[in-house]
């Protein structure tokens, strides 16, 4: 056989060959895409994503769905490229999403305790927001602080030097006038029974007043209040979550009848943070039928520059303030944006 066939055949082979693993073999990457919405004020499996016992609770209309990013695994050379291509998925590194320091198993569990965290997060945001009775819980103790050796998650906090709390803004006014180094005596409740113990509070940020050095949060005293949406992830979904809670419990109908979609993680005092991945979850509630989308506002930038067509960007910093949005388009007025 000629040296050219040779060649050729050689040539010919060795591309199958680059074929076949292009297109079976896995790189070290992931594909980020638009994920399914869900709404808040609906049912998921047959059972409302949220609900209400021994309070009263009010007619809803319209949507208010959380967004979510899905993550394509296991993708060939050949798919990475025509991701790449489409624009429609963006390929990161692999080890971004899943790193390799954690088990799939801890990264399982990282997220549903993020999303454990997002539901206790919002009920606390809209306790706060309507003025609810409740239960001030320790949701966080600070690393190093003389209060961590004392309390738990879960502790519910009753008294500060016998002054009794009802609100994370009780505790917070009890705190006014102390300074680091004080000692203050609390009262908690855990597992059923009552503690009293003396706290040497730590120093605040701008040093000038006594911390306890815990994150607050807050449970309505008088009802029960259940979120459920199995098989997702991550802290995304509070705002919504805590949006849909507030329809529940409060006359009249916060979104209008309109579709509205969002996205944001939420502290239990109702502030709304930065998430990853909104053009995304744009997409994904457009795609859905919303034509109103809110968004955090240190998403905002991003977010303006890739919002699709018919689809009004309503700027949010807190609950409280994703609720005069709404407020304010369903009267007609102009909303913040983005």
């Amino acid at each position: 056989m000629k040296s050219r066939t040779w060649t050729a055949l050689a040539g010919g082979l060795l591309a199958l060959a680059l074929g076949v693993l292009g297109a079976t073999l896995p790189v070290p990457m992931v594909a980020l895409g638009p994920g399914p919405t869900f709404d808040t004020l609906g049912t998921v499996d047959g059972g409302p994503v949220i609900a209400v016992d021994g309070l009263p609770v009010y007619p809803t209309t319209g949507h208010l769905n959380m967004t979510t990013v899905s993550v394509t695994d296991r993708i060939t050379m050949f798919t990475a490229l025509e991701f790449w291509a489409s624009g429609e998925r963006r390929v990161v590194p692999r080890e971004l999403i899943f790193p390799s320091s954690s088990s799939t198993e801890q990264i399982e569990q990282e997220n549903a305790a993020q999303f454990a965290s997002s539901e206790a997060n919002a009920e606390s945001a809209v306790v706060e927001e309507l003025a609810l009775p409740a239960t001030v819980v320790v949701t966080a103790v600070v690393p190093g602080v003389p209060a961590a050796a004392i309390l738990r998650d879960g502790d519910q906090l009753t008294e500060v030097d016998g002054r009794p709390l009802d609100s994370i803004d009780g505790l917070t006014s009890a705190l006014a006038q102390t300074h680091p180094g004080q000692t203050v005596s609390i009262a908690y409740r855990r597992g059923g029974e009552q503690h009293v113990a003396d706290v040497v509070l730590a120093a605040s940020q701008d040093g000038t007043r006594g911390l306890l050095g815990v994150v607050p949060g807050a449970v309505t005293r008088d009802g029960d209040i259940k979120i459920s949406l199995g098989g997702v992830g991550g802290p995304s979904a509070g705002l919504m979550f805590a949006l849909g809670l507030v329809d529940k419990l409060t006359p009249g109908e916060l979104t209008g009848g309109k579709f509205v979609a969002g996205t944001g993680a939420i502290l239990p005092n109702g502030t709304v943070t930065k998430i990853d991945g909104i053009p995304f979850k744009m997409r994904a509630a457009r795609d859905a039928g919303a034509t109103v989308f809110l968004v955090p506002a240190d998403n905002c930038a991003e977010a303006a520059s890739a919002a699709p067509d018919g689809l009004q960007l309503v700027r949010v910093g807190t609950l409280h303030d994703a609720i005069v949005g709404l407020d304010a388009l369903r009267a007609g007025q102009p909303a913040a944006t983005c």
